[in-house]
């Protein structure tokens, strides 16, 4: 449900269904903001004989937002605050911590909803935008299995073998260990990927390990006639990465051949723009900015053509620096431009994050404002 004021004051209560709502909801709450959820209390109760006992109660508060912590790996949201609403078992302004559960309603109040919030639940209610991809990313001994969601690469398995070197006339050792890691990386792809929801399976390695994983995938899978992974033999895509380690995932991603399979998933479209935002600034610097400065100055122009700003900003504590951002984004779209929010907790993401978490791609070359960087760079310092 939504109730929302006509100056954007009111609240919103959801259910959240998945892991991933966790996060979601992990952006939506600022401090000061209200949430009201049920809960678990523990009561001290006594009895008619004045004995002391405690019991667990379970109990709906509403909380004034202090503190906001998310675990990224377990996808658990713990909130604490101050309680602003009459109860039974829980005094006014005593402290309590909520954890947010799945399949559990809550409604959160704020005074102001901004737009770049409203698009985000939006996007959380729209079932399209959970087209998932998995990737297998490895080299020989180390494996990572991840699922690529619309706004995070979770690390499910990591897998890692010890294999010994192949020695002249006895490689037996090594291909008994390399068949060893294979066959974990096989138990971790079924136990961890869901081939229901997932539509493309990546496997990234350097050299020749992912063509001989495979065949040594589907070969087992004939020999034990393994229906799960037979029938979904056409969703797996191996591509090309420098390594087995995470942060790989993004070349995988910048594949062509993987672009156009993803192309209705979110990941690839946010590696794309940070692609093109780099070919830019090596080849066309006048029109490739980053820093909050240099692109508002491009925007009063009105020359952004593409807006690329990390999620990480929007949660910023100060209510003037976070409206200031919003502010960008709304100005950005009026004038006809893109705008890419991108995941704190995506590779890419975490690679705009080092660009300050804002940059922009120029319709035109604006040439002034990199001649005015050097003096305010310096006053900056």
């Amino acid at each position: 449900r939504k109730d929302l004021e006509k100056d954007n004051a009111g609240q919103v209560t959801l259910i959240p269904e998945e892991p991933e709502d966790m996060w979601h909801t992990y952006n939506l709450l600022q401090v000061g903001d209200s949430l009201r959820a049920s809960t678990i209390r523990k009561v001290q109760t006594e009895s008619a004989t004045g004995s002391v006992g405690s019991n667990r109660i379970r109990t709906t508060l509403t909380l004034c937002v202090e503190a906001i912590d998310f675990d990224s790996q377990a996808c658990q949201l713990r909130v604490k605050g101050t309680n602003i609403q009459e109860n039974e078992y829980v005094k006014m302004g005593a402290y309590h911590t909520i954890e947010l559960e799945p399949n559990r309603q809550f409604t959160l109040a704020k005074k102001q909803w901004d737009s770049v919030v409203l698009e985000r639940i939006e996007q959380a209610c729209d079932p399209a935008w959970s087209a998932d991809v998995a990737a297998v990313v490895m080299q020989e001994g180390l494996a990572h299995v991840c699922l690529v969601t619309p706004s995070m690469t979770l690390t499910r398995a990591k897998v890692e073998v010890n294999i010994p070197r192949k020695r002249k006339g006895n490689c037996s050792q090594h291909d008994r260990a390399l068949e060893r890691f294979y066959e974990q990386v096989v138990q971790a792809i079924q136990r961890h990927i869901n081939f229901e929801v997932v539509k493309c399976v990546l496997v990234a390695s350097p050299g020749f390990v992912r063509e001989q994983f495979c065949d040594y995938m589907f070969q087992q899978a004939v020999k034990t006639d393994n229906k799960l992974l037979l029938e979904n033999r056409a969703k797996f895509l191996q591509v090309h990465s420098s390594s087995g380690h995470k942060y790989a995932l993004k070349e995988a991603l910048c594949d062509p051949a993987v672009t156009s399979r993803l192309s209705d998933t979110k990941a690839a479209g946010e590696v794309k723009a940070l692609d093109d935002f780099y070919k830019m600034l090596q080849h066309e610097p006048d029109r490739a900015f980053y820093g909050l400065k240099h692109v508002e100055q491009a925007n009063e122009a009105m020359a952004i053509d593409t807006l690329l700003i990390s999620d990480e900003l929007f949660r910023h504590q100060d209510v003037a620096t976070r409206a200031r951002y919003v502010k960008l984004v709304d100005s950005v779209r009026e004038n006809m431009g893109t705008v890419r929010i991108f995941s704190s907790l995506h590779v890419s993401g975490e690679q705009l994050g080092q660009l300050t978490g804002v940059a922009a791609i120029l319709r035109f070359p604006v040439a002034e404002l990199s001649d005015q960087e050097d003096e305010s760079s310096s006053e900056e310092d």
